[in-house]
């Protein structure tokens, strides 16, 4: 029989693709790592300093991933801003709880290597390590073929903080009288897209010939963390939530003490052009509201004598605005009036 009948290569595994990718993570990361770090790229795990400003320092780790909005990608053949999505659904966890990003891994399986592809996925990546000041430490891709359909791939990220003990954020600092900032978000961030492409399925939309919705079905998460950060040393948190999946309620729902609520006016939501876009293709407020975050990537739960304080850390673009307070009720969240769509 000929020894060369069956190999990896011929199932649909290539080893070489997949080493000459390790190197281009490994020298991307590298340029951006400073001379205390680790070089952990192309090892078998990866080892990191836990900052020594930090007395009594807790982990705190998160997972996620993009969802389909990598169909997207997938469809308009871009893939440098995806990346950045996906460090932003972890790190933007993160940060709720107080700690600031260390490291990030990210785990790729893909059909069959497509180096172009791949590094211009990294580099996204990357861009979303520097933006949340954490390093890229490692990862994993898998070539797997028959899993996937020729093309399609699936990303996720893991994401590790530290956070001081004293400064953890939780649902004790929460107090009767607080109010709620809303911070706007980028757009769609990563939540909704199956949705989104049902309609455009069912509407025969062609977004490469919609200059609006192939700009803003790509457009990255916003990442948070620098601005959350700051108002964490000093001392302007008492509470904040990551609105993703879910939208607006479940998510605040997360964070609010027993026998607190909060109270949210929806009239005062500032939405922006796609998600009118997505209001006008026939959705209903419900609907909008448990899918998307219709303008609010994220809320803060401030004492109100901060308000001019906190605002000072956030660019224009991202200025956060007043939509709610906390009340003494059971219910942890009550939704006043409608959203003004229009």
């Amino acid at each position: 029989m000929n020894k060369n009948l069956f190999t990896y290569k011929k199932s649909g595994v290539n080893i070489n693709a997949a080493d000459k990718f390790v190197s281009f993570i490994s020298n991307i990361s590298s340029k951006k790592r400073g001379k205390k770090k680790l070089n952990n790229i192309g090892g078998f795990g990866s080892i990191s300093n836990i900052p020594k400003n930090i007395r009594n320092p807790k982990i705190v780790a998160c997972t996620d991933g993009v969802g389909t909005k990598i169909e997207i990608a997938n469809f308009l053949n871009k893939f440098n801003t995806i990346g950045i999505d996906l460090v932003a659904m972890s790190v933007n966890d993160l940060i709720v709880q107080g700690a600031k990003p260390l490291l990030f891994l990210d785990y790729i399986s893909i059909n069959k290597i497509d180096l172009k592809k791949l590094k211009s996925l990294i580099k996204g990546i990357v861009k979303g390590c520097e933006i949340s000041e954490c390093e890229l430490v490692g990862g994993e891709t898998a070539e797997m073929p028959g899993t996937y359909e020729r093309g399609k791939f699936d990303i996720a990220g893991f994401a590790v903080g530290v956070v001081d003990e004293k400064k953890i954020l939780n649902k004790s600092q929460i107090k009767k009288g607080d109010i709620i900032l809303a911070v706007p978000s980028s757009g769609l961030h990563s939540n909704g897209f199956s949705l989104i492409r049902y309609i455009i399925k069912k509407k025969k939309i062609n977004i490469h010939k919609n200059n609006f919705l192939k700009k803003e079905l790509i457009k990255p998460t916003k990442i948070y963390v620098k601005e959350v950060l700051n108002l964490i040393n000093n001392k302007l948190l008492n509470g904040c939530a990551n609105i993703t999946g879910g939208g607006l309620a479940d998510n605040m729902k997360r964070v609010i003490p027993d026998n607190l609520c909060a109270e949210i006016n929806l009239n005062k939501i500032r939405t922006t052009k796609i998600f009118k876009w997505l209001k006008s293709e026939g959705l209903s407020d419900k609907e909008m509201l448990k899918t998307f975050n219709c303008g609010i990537g994220f809320c803060l739960i401030i004492n109100p004598k901060n308000i001019q304080k906190v605002k000072k850390y956030f660019s224009k673009d991202f200025k956060p605005y007043e939509i709610g307070k906390i009340v003494k009720d059971s219910k942890k969240i009550k939704l006043k009036n409608e959203v003004k769509w229009f």
